[in-house]
């Protein structure tokens, strides 16, 4: 296959990568890894960029879900930190290609690219960290080890200083914005069914409003997203692994959860049971990325569960209401009597 690659590069001019994934082998966790692996094997390394500055980082396993990359990208720029590479959400084939010149690795989704960002550390000595920019504690955590870490490369320390300064001015803008919200969603229920690095991030962001997550699925969750889940939740953190359609019904239907937070196969469960849910998956059309995310989740959730059509359809329909009795008839005679009454007249 690698040779017949390289043939079609040549005679397309253009280059042909092979990815080794027989029959769409595996899971998409699998899928992104094989992706991740070829991309080590065929295409990074293999150019130089044109210009390189100290405050250069990759974002690995980061799919701009929504455009949620475009949400975190002016906190970048307001920092001078430039991401030489996302992989490979909104990235372009040079930029993937030079990315083994990065000062530092950001792993988004450990599950799918934690192996590919040890190899870069391993073949060019790129330190990586996995963080998240869900939720704004997490946010915050994410620029502060950023700076940290491009320091301690050779990035001036005024960069720690502008990212203290940035943080305080953001969080305290949303905040400002996110404090009636958090009135009315503090105490309120939610039943999280995703995995991966949503399994724990968004657990932070809801917990930073209040809210209380009855349950999070860990079906495509690493060792170390379940420990970060333990670490926000305890030890007894309520942890599924897959919810049989039958049994998520039965929670629901028994009022266990105030809203759903799911992927689009399990929304016809919450509404069966008429209960809120809200698209959290990659097929989802609004990004929850970086402070400005926050936000837009936050008011998301509110919107879902405070949309009066749940009054509405909770409503008994008029035909199941039971009926009023009927009213007292006259007696019959009267009745008679008032009929040849009205006739005679």
């Amino acid at each position: 296959m690698s040779r017949r690659c390289k043939a079609a590069s040549e005679r397309l001019a253009t280059p042909v990568i092979p990815v080794g994934a027989p029959g769409f082998a595996g899971s998409k966790n699998l899928g992104n890894k094989l992706a991740g692996h070829a991309l080590l094997d065929h295409v990074i390394g293999t150019v130089e960029p044109t210009e390189m500055t100290p405050f250069d980082i990759n974002m690995l396993g980061e799919y701009n879900v929504a455009g949620e990359l475009w949400q975190v990208a002016p906190l970048f720029a307001k920092l001078g930190i430039r991401v030489l590479a996302p992989i490979t959400g909104d990235a372009r084939y040079h930029q993937v290609a030079g990315a083994h010149r990065a000062r530092v690795n950001m792993v988004v989704c450990s599950q799918a690219m934690a192996s590919l960002a040890r190899a870069m550390q391993d073949r060019w000595d790129i330190p990586y960290f996995e963080g998240s920019f869900y939720g704004i504690g997490d946010t915050s955590s994410s620029l502060r080890t950023l700076a940290r870490m491009l320091v301690e490369r050779g990035a001036d320390d005024g960069l720690i200083a502008r990212t203290e300064a940035l943080i305080e001015s953001e969080e305290a803008r949303a905040w400002a914005t996110l404090a009636p919200y958090r009135a009315r969603l503090e105490g309120k229920r939610v039943l999280l069914y995703t995995g991966g690095v949503k399994s724990w991030s968004v657990v932070a962001a809801l917990q930073e409003m209040g809210m209380v997550v009855i349950g999070t699925s860990v079906r495509k969750s690493t060792a170390e997203d379940k420990q970060r889940i333990k670490n926000l939740m305890g030890d007894d953190a309520p942890m599924v692994d897959q919810i049989p359609a039958k049994q998520m019904y039965a929670m629901l239907a028994r009022g266990d959860a105030d809203i759903l937070m799911s992927g689009g196969r399990t929304q016809f469960v919450a509404l069966k049971t008429k209960t809120p849910w809200l698209d959290i998956n990659q097929e989802r059309h609004h990004g929850y990325a970086g402070y400005a995310g926050t936000i837009a989740l936050i008011r998301q959730i509110d919107a879902e569960l405070f949309n009066p059509i749940w009054a509405q359809v909770r409503t008994p329909a008029p035909w199941d209401c039971p009926r009023p009795d009927p009213l007292p008839q006259a007696a019959e005679g009267g009745a008679r009597d008032s009929g040849r009454l009205r006739a005679s007249e």
